[in-house]
């Protein structure tokens, strides 16, 4: 008998005759005439659409038995929210804190996700812009000499607008709070040569390989100096051959990452990857002087 019942499902549903009949009177239907269908042909293409229809959801059908969490199906967090109901009420300092900390997080993540709309009104490189520099990085453009970042009060001065002139030639993310999500707002940038996630305590392994995805066919440096990153994460960056200086904690850490990084260095000849003790200070004094 299952076998039977699961056959008469698996069986491609035969039309029914009035299908057949309602198709014909709308081809026949002739929109100078009045352009509206009649109600009886209307009645039809929707029996028709109840008929092709493959089940009733479960929990819709007449007699199903509902639950009185039914109202949480829909939710994102619907396994937080009965986890949740199934403990017992914790209110102590740190379980609040903790609690706090994780909608804090998953509220940021959602801000830092990907918006079309801006992209398309601005392009990729004032979009990019726009992004970081709302966030507390800073952005230096194609032909320009100081780098643009927002003042004590949040503000700064961007085109609202796309122009064919802005180029993003550097990017500092140094000490954002930048998420996995946030990281599609930078890509395909193609004059980008400068790129740092200085000290930026959200980026990890993940993170990286969006990085190397991230078409960027003029990179140079990349500075990961204070980050997640581990050995494993490295071996991705072989997609940027234009690479040609990495900026690490320390590349010779452990036999793991010293091995990760003269496998790169092998994949990528012009590539020299130094530890953040011997370029940051350089770094910064020639900023200073410039």
């Amino acid at each position: 008998m299952l076998r039977k019942s699961v056959q008469q499902l698996l069986r491609p549903t035969r039309l029914p005759q009035h299908i057949s009949v309602a198709t014909m009177k709308f081809q026949e239907f002739d929109p100078n005439e009045g352009n509206r269908l009649s109600d009886k042909i209307k009645r039809e293409i929707e029996e028709s659409k109840k008929t092709l229809a493959w089940r009733t959801p479960i929990g819709d059908r007449p007699g199903d038995w509902n639950s009185k969490l039914k109202s949480f199906a829909d939710m994102e967090q619907t396994a937080d929210y009965i986890t949740m109901m199934q403990k017992p009420i914790n209110l102590r300092p740190s379980a609040v804190k903790a609690w706090w900390e994780r909608r804090k997080e998953r509220t940021e993540r959602f801000l830092q996700q990907y918006v079309s709309e801006r992209h398309e009104q601005l392009g990729n490189e004032l979009a990019a812009a726009h992004f970081i520099i709302f966030r507390g990085g800073s952005v230096k453009f194609l032909h320009e000499k100081e780098w643009k970042k927002s003042d004590e009060e949040g503000e700064y001065n961007l085109p609202t607008k796309f122009h064919p002139a802005w180029k993003v030639e550097a990017i500092k993310c140094d000490y954002m709070t930048l998420y996995y999500e946030g990281l599609e707002n930078i890509r395909c940038l193609p004059h980008l040569k400068f790129l740092s996630f200085k000290n930026v305590k959200t980026f990890d392994d993940w993170c990286l390989d969006r990085v190397s995805g991230s078409e960027f066919v003029r990179l140079e440096v990349l500075d990961l100096t204070g980050t997640q990153m581990t050995c494993n994460g490295l071996q991705c960056l072989y997609r940027i051959p234009t690479l040609k200086l990495l900026i690490l904690d320390d590349p010779k850490a452990d036999l793991k990452m010293e091995l990760s990084c003269a496998l790169l260095e092998e994949a990528i000849p012009k590539l020299k990857i130094i530890p953040s003790k011997d370029i940051h200070g350089e770094i910064e004094n020639n900023e200073t002087k410039s």
